[in-house]
């Protein structure tokens, strides 16, 4: 019997931080769902992120229960302490599980700085996994940026947000 061939399939996240319990329960089961869909043809799962709190660890989390591989990138040297204190615990057990953390050239995190990570994960993937509500960012380099640079691309993207909740 032959081994079937697997192929990698490189998933990038980008997505709103902050969100209510009841929208991370969503987000869980629906980028959960994504990711079997994706694996179901014996694609090896690398999820490409920048770990902060919200989306971009439900997805990590999510990618790692898949036996997927996940890698980093971190937009600035003061990354960690621009995170809520409640999500730094998260950032560090999730790079100790990385493969590969790549770090933008910033010594401070600023809009420009999550744009470049941003577009480093957009040019390292096949997909990517928008949890977004579909209005246009709220500071330059936010998920709607990230969004438009991916679509510029031509990167398949799924939006995932929960029909008729809208962000405070």
């Amino acid at each position: 019997m032959s081994e079937r061939r697997r192929s990698f399939t490189r998933v990038a996240v980008s997505g709103h931080r902050g969100l209510p319990s009841d929208v991370e329960a969503y987000v869980a089961a629906e980028i959960g769902h994504e990711l079997r869909r994706l694996t179901a043809d014996h694609h090896q799962l690398v999820g490409v992120s920048c770990l902060a709190d919200g989306a971009d660890q439900i997805f990590a989390r999510a990618v790692l229960a898949a036996g997927g591989t996940l890698e980093a990138v971190i937009p600035a040297d003061d990354y960690r302490a621009g995170l809520p204190p409640q999500a730094r615990a998260g950032l560090d057990d999730l790079l100790n599980r990385a493969t590969a953390v790549l770090r933008c050239p910033h010594p401070r995190s600023t809009p420009t700085a999550y744009m470049d990570a941003s577009r480093l994960m957009i040019d390292r993937a096949d997909r990517l996994i928008a949890v977004w509500d579909g209005r246009p960012a709220r500071s330059f380099g936010g998920t709607g940026d990230v969004v438009d640079y991916a679509r510029e691309k031509s990167i398949p993207t799924v939006v995932i947000w929960p029909p008729g909740v809208t962000r405070t």
